[in-house]
């Protein structure tokens, strides 16, 4: 009795061409978002402490985050941008209406920044519709 035997091996390989161009997009995605993470806070502050300071809960998927950056000067930042208040608002108004998903304010601001400063951001944020505002504190340390 003969044994069939096959004469090739059958040729098995993966096709890596789809693999690599995840990993490469991967790759640019969280080069760019590393990027605009630290754009926010290159602006060197003393920021305020708090007792009650804490990270940031991770938010709903849909919340678009937007920093505002306030020196000791009464300077206003979006980003490294410099704005005064009717820009701001102008800025808010676009960016609310638009994709009509929630926006989430973050405040970075220097510890010697008087309340008179602040104010009218937040007044800003609350008449475009804004609730959703936080600081951006250190926590205090405690003994």
């Amino acid at each position: 009795m003969q044994i069939f035997k096959p004469s090739r091996k059958p040729n098995v390989s993966f096709n890596m061409t789809p693999m690599i161009d995840v990993v490469f997009l991967l790759i640019i995605f969280f080069l760019v978002s590393s990027s605009l993470v630290q754009q926010e806070s290159l602006i060197t502050l003393d920021l305020p402490t708090a007792k009650t300071s804490r990270m940031p809960q991770a938010s709903e998927s849909g919340t678009r985050k937007i920093t505002i950056n306030i020196t000791g000067e009464d300077h206003l930042f979006l980003g490294l941008t410099p704005v005064d208040r009717d820009q701001l608002r102008q800025y808010l108004i676009a960016e609310q209406s638009r994709n009509g998903k929630p926006l989430e304010v973050r405040i970075r601001t220097d510890r010697r920044v008087p309340y008179r400063a602040i104010e009218p951001i937040l007044v800003i944020c609350s008449q475009t519709g804004i609730d959703n505002v936080s600081f951006h504190t250190y926590q205090r340390s405690i003994p």
